[in-house]
């Protein structure tokens, strides 16, 4: 029997079927059967590592030799672990690494050199950051899209366009303010990112807001809310009041507020982020701004 070919209504068909189920760009020219590559995917990274922590004992061993040899004190390195390595090690890594940045630039590079978040792979670049880094105001969301994920800018998408005109609305723009993800990479499918990929990124995001030690800290969404304040209400509770940022210098003042994709879908709440909008507004009226680093 001859098997007939699908028409292009099903094509059609089948393609929303991919969309609505978060499948919205192919990562392989064929498909895998992945049951049947399981228990060999396994026991290759089972073996990948054991030769990495083989390689990281070793290297760990000869640091004191080499500082007894130059009269100085054992360095604390991070060394480059792949996506395979166990998350809490990962997470280490990454957070050792963000303490040797000594600045925004070197941040982004040593981000996008890191191998070890998976998201990394599925993505199709980097989005770190866009706006001035050296505005009075950093805000930060969950994670990219896929409009960002095309442009390595995070909030270029719908939600990106309602955040200007949400800025715009206080006499703001992004030459004034300082926008970032607490994952920089897009999760396939835009899914929420798992605590593991979190986890493993926050160092990283830490040290960008340290950085760029900001007056206001604007947490967009219940998940950045959440994960850089600490608070665990709900955003329609948290949003709307100040919350102090500890961990730098000076501590920056933290806003809580609903992030635009969920106002695109919930427009009737447009009227609780204006008030956050002002709310911010009024802040910045009354503080004077920080001394120009130029």
């Amino acid at each position: 029997m001859t098997e007939v070919p699908p028409d292009h209504a099903q094509l059609v068909a089948l393609f929303d079927f991919y969309v609505a189920t978060g499948i919205d760009l192919a990562l392989d020219e064929a498909p895998h059967d992945r049951f049947a590559e399981s228990t060999q995917t396994a026991q290759s990274l089972d073996s990948a590592r054991s030769l990495e922590q083989l390689t990281l004992n070793q290297r760990v061993r000869a640091e004191p030799l080499r500082a007894r040899d130059e009269g100085s004190q054992p360095a604390t390195r991070a060394l480059p672990l792949a996506a395979t390595a166990p998350p809490d090690e990962v997470a280490e890594n990454a957070r050792l690494r963000a303490r040797e940045a000594g600045s925004l630039a070197e941040l982004e590079a040593m981000v996008a050199a890191f191998d070890g978040c998976a998201l990394k792979r599925t993505a199709k670049q980097l989005a770190f950051a866009d706006g001035n880094p050296e505005a009075d105001i950093m805000l930060v969301g969950e994670a990219p899209g896929a409009e960002e994920d095309r442009a390595g800018r995070p909030f270029v998408g719908r939600a990106g366009q309602l955040l200007d005109r949400m800025l715009a609305s206080i006499g703001l723009d992004r030459s004034r303010v300082y926008i970032a993800n607490v994952v920089p990479w897009r999760p396939p499918g835009n899914r929420t990112p798992t605590p593991q990929e979190v986890a493993i990124c926050l160092p990283f995001t830490l040290r960008q807001i340290e950085l760029c030690a900001p007056r206001f800290l604007v947490t967009l969404g219940a998940p950045a809310t959440q994960t850089l304040l600490g608070l665990k209400e709900g955003i329609k509770r948290t949003r709307g009041r100040w919350v102090e940022y500890p961990g730098l210098v000076r501590p920056a003042r933290a806003l809580p507020m609903l992030h635009p994709a969920y106002l695109l879908r919930q427009p009737i709440d447009k009227r609780l982020a204006w008030r956050d909008l002002r709310l911010l507004r009024r802040a910045l009226d009354e503080e004077p701004p920080r001394p120009s680093s130029t």
